[in-house]
């Protein structure tokens, strides 16, 4: 299959959006790299995926605006680089990606009269009525205004995923499997270029960080059977790692900073390759 028909298969459906794209790129690419990018580069690899050069500074102004990113110019350039109050989501989303699961140590319930049930979902907790709610207990920081209670797990435990839509996290999950398969089986045959790589790295990135953002990670023992999101996340990694040498050629060829090319690889770009080992 030829790679700009592989890369249009990829995109099918995704419903791309241009600052959520952006973000993907400053997260895998640029954050592990220094933290600048020219916006000419931006542009060239928004190109890639379909959004042209007015959605990305459009784009690029509301992420300002939400002081997710901070410009500069140098010269007639301008760079953009992480605004400081955005460097906590980025890691822990970072972390979640290509870091170790963190086992669950029981559950937390809480009693949070504030908290409404979209910013509970946000959190990833599951509703159990009223103002009460629940999570795996990895040692999260309790909301403000809440009251914690911690329950070690129970012989009910498969009950509790009842408090969680699973079905829908299923689905995205089964879909990114099934979107990916074919490059997987291309990426094998190095039919692909440094270029295409990269944009298949990236959409990869993106589409499963917003399925495993959206994921609560419950434990194995109270999880429906024929959950797919092991088998998600070890593909994940598998075909990370194998689009990466590319990928990473492309980058150190395309991708400029503010003192020249950025490199294929540093420290913290290689910490995240052996954290997905």
């Amino acid at each position: 299959m030829p790679e700009t028909e592989l890369i249009a298969n990829l995109l099918q459906g995704i419903g791309l959006r241009s600052a959520s794209f952006i973000v993907t790129v400053y997260g895998d690419v640029v954050v592990p790299r220094g933290g600048v990018l020219w916006t000419g580069t931006l542009i060239e690899i928004c190109a890639g995926v379909g959004i042209n050069e007015s959605l990305v500074r459009t784009a690029v102004s509301r992420l300002v605006a939400a002081h997710r990113l901070r410009g500069e110019r140098v010269g007639r350039r301008s760079y953009y680089h992480l605004d400081a109050s955005a460097h906590q989501e980025f890691e822990q989303a970072a972390a979640l990606l290509f870091g170790p699961e963190v086992e669950t140590r029981g559950w937390q319930i809480l009693h949070a009269p504030g908290l409404s049930e979209d910013a509970a979902r946000l959190q990833r907790m599951g509703h159990m009525g009223g103002s009460v709610f629940i999570r795996p207990d990895r040692g999260q920081q309790v909301p403000e205004g809440a009251l914690a209670f911690h329950a070690s797990n129970s012989e009910g435990i498969q009950r509790i995923a009842q408090f969680w839509d699973l079905s829908a996290l299923q689905e995205r999950y089964i879909d990114m499997i099934e979107r990916f398969g074919p490059l997987d089986a291309a990426q094998k045959d190095g039919s692909l270029s440094d270029e295409a790589a990269l944009i298949a790295r990236l959409l990869l990135v993106h589409v499963y960080r917003n399925v495993m953002l959206r994921d609560p990670r419950l434990p194995p023992n109270a999880l429906p059977s024929g959950w797919k999101g092991q088998e998600a996340r070890a593909f994940f990694q598998r075909l990370y790692r194998r689009l990466s040498p590319s990928a990473e050629h492309h980058i150190a060829a395309r991708f400029e900073g503010v003192d020249g090319y950025l490199p294929a690889q540093t420290a913290a770009s290689e910490a995240r390759l052996d954290g997905l080992s």
